[in-house]
């Protein structure tokens, strides 16, 4: 049975900036706990070893994904899934206005985050399988860039937008209420894309999850799927310390306006930014080089970051460098994973990859927190540096090793 996929080549493409309206609430989400929640509860005088489970708590079902990723691939239609991640997303932020930000509620707000953010994959991994049906290979970097813009930039619009309204409204629930809106307006993109065939979709279901994992393991046996499996556990351009920036901003006396600002709405206008310029380097040189590049970029920041004096103007320079270099990072990453993927089960294949790589995002809040205990802000960035480039090392490695593998074409579709 072949693959019934829309070619799509004979009908005008939409512009790609719609992938980046249709992921903001995926970023959003993660913002707005981050950043808004995070900074809130240290402001109450919560620890911030309390404080960063519940921000990794966000993180743990983007690692574990790919589980259910089959799930919009082979059920309901891909812009279903979306609209139902996205109504419950928005709850979930306006559930999270109205409960107290208090040491008592910490098990509720974990518990929400969690549910949450449970869903809001869902996001994601429609939103990617569109966009691996409905874009050609060779603006794959280009799209991947509006697709990490929309992430990105959407974190800087939940968590910026979220303080800043929750310092200046007197009821927390309104802030919850205008960024779940948001969320929801966001849902007007999908009128702008065609629905993609559900993958190899059998009668039988378990026949439909046999041809999915068929195409999965063709995938990981080529040269370019084993390579972007194991870059997804190198700790290489995570962009991981932006989670704990606004908790730590006392380090460099700054200011809420200006956590607001820097690492809210105009530190994700910054990794839009990184993202649309790193898709365009993508599709102009090789992917693999290009994200070793990205990652070293980020390293150079947190480095040149732990020997600068720690002011508010130090700390509003290289955060917002840190943004741009998180842009340029992520979409490196998903330039790569799109071209290794090609089409087919899109959303569970990419999310084999997007999940796993959340992994040292995860490790490295744990990591960055630990070391900053030890040793403060430098001793946190110093460590993050030296992780990558160890990253770095490892990938360079692994790559030589594996440089002779017999290349697979991913494009076809698999015939059970």
């Amino acid at each position: 049975m072949k693959n019934n996929l829309r070619a799509g080549n004979s009908e005008k493409q939409a512009h790609p900036i719609v992938f980046m309206f249709l992921m903001a609430p995926f970023g959003v989400m993660s913002g707005y706990v981050t950043v808004t929640i995070g900074f809130l509860l240290t402001k109450a005088g919560i620890p911030l070893a309390q404080v960063a489970p519940i921000i990794a708590m966000a993180l743990i079902p983007n690692i574990f994904k790919f589980l259910w990723a089959p799930l919009v691939d082979t059920t309901l239609t891909v812009k279903k899934w979306y609209l139902i991640a996205n109504v419950i997303t928005a709850l979930g932020i306006f559930l999270t206005g109205i409960i107290p930000l208090e040491a008592e509620s910490l098990g509720l707000i974990t518990a929400v985050v969690f549910f949450m953010s449970l869903v809001n994959t869902n996001i994601a991994m429609s939103t990617e399988s569109l966009l691996a049906h409905d874009t050609p290979d060779h603006l794959k970097g280009r799209a991947g860039g509006w697709l990490q813009a929309g992430n990105l930039g959407g974190f800087g619009l939940g968590g910026g937008a979220g303080l800043w309204l929750a310092e200046r409204l007197s009821d927390p629930w309104m802030t919850g209420t205008i960024i779940a809106l948001a969320c929801l307006l966001c849902s007007i993109g999908l009128f702008f894309l065609k629905e993609p065939t559900l993958f190899l979709k059998e009668k039988n279901y378990l026949k439909t999850l046999a041809n999915l994992n068929k195409d999965i393991w063709k995938l990981i046996k080529s040269r370019m799927g084993f390579l972007a499996l194991f870059l997804c556990f190198l700790p290489l351009g995570t962009g991981a310390a932006s989670n704990l920036w606004s908790s730590i901003s006392n380090d460099w006396n700054a200011s809420a306006d200006t956590v607001a600002l820097v690492i809210g709405v105009g530190g994700g206008l910054l990794s839009a930014i990184g993202c649309l310029l790193g898709g365009w380097i993508c599709d102009k040189m090789d992917r693999k080089k290009a994200y070793i590049l990205f990652g070293l970029t980020q390293a150079a920041v947190t480095i040149a970051m732990a020997f600068s004096p720690q002011t508010e103007d130090m700390f509003i320079l290289y955060t917002s460098l840190y943004a741009f270099s998180s842009g340029l990072a992520y979409v490196g990453f998903s330039a790569f994973v799109l071209e290794a993927i090609g089409k087919g089960a899109a959303a569970t294949k990419y999310n084999v990859f997007a999940s796993l790589s959340n992994a040292p995002i995860y490790y490295m809040i744990y990591i960055d927190e630990w070391s900053h205990r030890e040793w403060g802000a430098f001793g946190m960035l110093t460590a993050e540096s030296i992780m990558a480039l160890l990253g770095v090392i490892l990938f360079i490695t692994i790559f030589v090793g594996v440089n002779r593998m017999k290349p697979v074409s991913l494009n076809k579709a698999i015939e059970p």
